[in-house]
């Protein structure tokens, strides 16, 4: 298999999160003419309605290699130049998904079974995919979940905590605010409080973050606001009671405080023979709930260009990460057979 080809496929099927039917569907040709020849099983996960989960067997799964399918906005094309390839997804995930088929394009070759791969939906937004899989097994005893870390292993990664903080006031006409009560002045004393809040701090991951991710509300410039929200994003390091506990009494009945998200922080183990690295962002891996076994986290590209205009895949790591996402589920089946 070309891997480099088959990358620019992937990120040329559009598939920003909820509409992952169409690389979904690649992905089980893709797949199903590999299984053909080699004696394995694909299958389509039905998560909602046109969306489903990948999944490919060979023999009884010690291993199982996973990544997402889908993509932040906007969508923009594959291309290349000789050290690169860019497009949306080109890190995040498409790359890792062809790199986790020719790798196991590479173990079949070589008279290896006993894996899976394992392709989910609605890794950017909600985790649909991944909770669903956990759901449906398939004997796993260990998951190479695929996410940019410069192809080392990631000895941790931080939690995430989303809430949506609400305001409400009462309508005038602004040439009168003393008639009003405005919900974004509130929100925004209510914001600046939150910002000061001393958050927790981990000796592996570090410091807990803060992002006011969107702000919205009012009608017009000459209207005072009756409502006003704001979507916030706690990047969590531990147990995230002493956050929640602080949001209360800062909110305390000033505003509409609502939870929409917790995925908690993670320490992951490292393996013998490669390099590691600590991760700020959250990933599949809770959200399977150890059902697909224990998990590792590795793939190629540098985080800090995913969910940009300028997402690239470096075409060595590419490379490189076909060599690791064989090497690894050989080092673990063999390790596994062993006991």
């Amino acid at each position: 298999m070309d891997p480099f080809a088959l990358t620019r496929s992937l990120i040329d099927i559009e598939s920003v999160t909820g509409r992952e039917k169409a690389v979904g569907e690649f992905l089980f040709a893709t797949l199903g003419k590999l299984a053909a020849s080699t004696g394995g099983i694909v299958e389509r996960m039905d998560v909602s309605v046109e969306r489903f989960n990948v999944v490919a067997t060979w023999g009884t799964p010690v291993v199982t290699l996973s990544t997402h399918m889908d993509t932040v906005p906007p969508f923009f094309p594959a291309s290349e130049d000789d050290e690169f390839i860019r497009g949306r997804g080109s890190c995040d995930a498409k790359g890792i998904i062809a790199a986790m088929i020719c790798a196991a394009d590479r173990l079949l070759t070589a008279g290896t079974s006993n894996f899976a791969l394992l392709f989910v939906v609605g890794e950017e937004k909600d985790s649909l995919g991944a909770l669903c899989a956990a759901k449906s097994p398939r004997g796993s005893k260990f998951v190479i979940n695929g996410e940019p870390t410069e192809n080392r292993l990631a000895l941790g990664s931080k939690g995430a905590l989303r809430y949506v903080l609400t305001t409400r006031g009462r309508l005038a006409h602004s040439a009168y605010p003393e008639l009003a009560d405005s919900a974004i002045e509130k929100l925004l004393d209510l914001l600046a409080e939150i910002r000061e809040v001393p958050l927790p701090q981990d000796a592996l991951l570090g410091k807990s973050t803060l992002n006011i991710g969107t702000l919205s509300g009012g009608r017009a410039p000459n209207v005072i606001a009756d409502e006003a929200n704001a979507d916030l994003m706690f990047r969590t390091v531990g147990d995230p009671e002493q956050i929640r506990s602080a949001m209360r009494a800062v909110v305390n009945g000033r505003g509409e405080l609502e939870e929409m998200l917790h995925t908690p922080a993670l320490h992951l183990e490292a393996l013998d023979g490669f390099e590691t690295t600590v991760v700020a962002y959250t990933t599949d891996i809770p959200n399977f709930a150890g059902a697909w076994g224990k998990p590792f986290l590795i793939g190629p590209g540098n985080i800090h260009v995913a969910h940009t205009a300028e997402e690239r895949i470096p075409k060595k790591q590419l490379l490189d990460a076909i060599e690791i996402y064989t090497r690894m589920p050989r080092q673990l089946i063999a390790g596994a057979l062993c006991k």
